[in-house]
């Protein structure tokens, strides 16, 4: 999942480089990406929270279809990438929670909350950060995203016994992420 995200991070910017759509103008890069993301930003991440048994043990099944269904809708829709470079409600990143809730071995309860809460908060309108496309301070996102990533890199090494501190100070990038990204949504709506 993490590499999905390296390569998700930094396909666009190839495909806009090597000039694909001038070179083959009838291929939907677009269309590509959002079948590649669907599939590893969500459906292999809610597999892996399914078989991992993250979930509650006697009626949690019913959580895994959320993520599924909800982000489908959110892949489906026109705004979902908006032209200024956000997503538009909660951008699927379910390979985060997965992660989170194993290498944190979240209790079941709480992993099916989060489920339910972000399943939810596809459907809410505020926008998030294209993180690789940010049009503000894209510099210090991908820096941080990054730092971020290499970090995850060095917890994944260390599963099934990650250190806590690691693992805390990984969350800082998400928490500026959804701060920053929460900031700059209630600027628009103000102005």
């Amino acid at each position: 999942m993490l590499l999905a995200v390296v390569i998700d991070a930094t396909d666009g910017a190839l495909a806009r480089t090597a000039r694909v759509k001038d070179h083959i103008p009838w291929f939907d890069g677009a269309l590509l990406d959002n079948i590649v993301d669907y599939t590893t930003y969500v459906l292999v991440p809610v597999y892996f929270i399914y078989r991992a048994e993250l979930l509650p043990p006697q009626d949690g099944w019913w959580l895994a279809p959320l993520p599924l269904l909800a982000s489908a809708y959110g892949f489906c829709q026109k705004e979902a990438k908006t032209s200024d470079h956000f997503f538009q409600g909660f951008p699927s990143y379910w390979n985060v929670v997965a992660f989170y809730c194993y290498a944190f071995k979240t209790p079941p309860w709480i992993s099916g909350f989060a489920i339910i809460a972000l399943s939810i908060s596809v459907f809410v309108p505020i926008r998030y950060l294209y993180p690789s496309r940010s049009p503000t301070q894209r510099s210090l996102v991908n820096t941080l995203g990054m730092l971020w990533a290499v970090l995850l890199a060095i917890i994944l090494h260390q599963l099934p016994e990650p250190s806590h501190i690691l693992l805390i100070a990984s969350l800082l990038f998400p928490a500026y992420y959804t701060a920053l990204s929460l900031w700059l949504e209630w600027h628009r709506a103000v102005d």
